[in-house]
């Protein structure tokens, strides 16, 4: 069994910066790619960035230039830097784990982008 603990969301005004942290424990191997989605209230899912073990990384127009992620995968950890935040990117942000077959969900982490 595979859990995701996400960590780092909260308040934050306009142009301000936050660091959301995932890290999971239990049998963590084949990893194809880690990432995360974020979710605003009446909207959809959407994919926010994603990386792979070989460090390629894939993020939505809307974020490109403002969040960076990253991995630390000895401590099987990832990392979604935002900066320069905008009142769209108010959300529940959702790690995940893709591994082997199967992809795994961490509990979400609200952040909110507000004066």
């Amino acid at each position: 069994q595979v859990q995701l603990v996400e960590s780092g969301g909260g308040l934050v005004q306009p142009g301000g910066s936050l660091r959301l942290s995932c890290v999971a424990s239990g049998s963590i191997f084949s990893i194809n790619a880690m990432g995360w989605y974020r979710q605003a209230l009446g909207k959809r899912r959407e994919l926010v960035a994603t990386i792979t073990p070989g460090g390629s990384t894939n993020y939505a127009d809307s974020v490109k230039g403002r969040f960076t992620i990253s991995g630390e995968y000895g401590k099987n950890t990832v990392y979604l830097q935002m900066n320069s935040l905008k009142p769209e990117d108010t959300a529940v942000y959702y790690c995940y784990y893709w591994l082997g077959s199967r992809t795994y969900w961490g509990q979400g982490t609200q952040v909110t982008v507000s004066s």
